[in-house]
């Protein structure tokens, strides 16, 4: 039975539980890459691009006299997205182990 005294003390626990999941959230790590890892992304389980890596040979090809800049722009895009991908991964998976395995409608449980 619900009770209505014990509100502010759910309210205390749901906002450290939320804090708990920014903070492993920002610890979270997760890489994408794309065009045979020509490109490569560090992004942090926030969706915070960290860190672009270019190989040296997606750049070569940059410097003639038709550069292939929007193949380049594709890869990145590309990894960024693929990051992305793990990094919602890492935030359902952050959010189900919080909850303790609750079947919360909309959390994919």
């Amino acid at each position: 039975m619900f009770n209505p005294l014990k509100m502010g003390e759910m309210l205390s626990k749901a906002n450290e539980a939320q804090e708990e999941i920014k903070r492993r959230l920002g610890e979270t790590v997760v890489e994408g890459e794309s065009g045979g890892g020509a490109v490569r992304v560090t992004m942090n389980g926030k969706k915070e691009l960290m860190k672009l890596r270019l190989d040296p040979a997606a750049v070569v090809g940059l410097a003639g006299e038709k550069p292939d800049v929007e193949m380049l722009e594709d890869l990145i895009v590309a990894a960024v997205n693929a990051a992305a991908r793990k990094a919602d991964d890492a935030i359902q998976s952050n959010i189900k182990g919080m909850l303790g395995g609750l079947n919360i409608p909309g959390l994919g449980g």
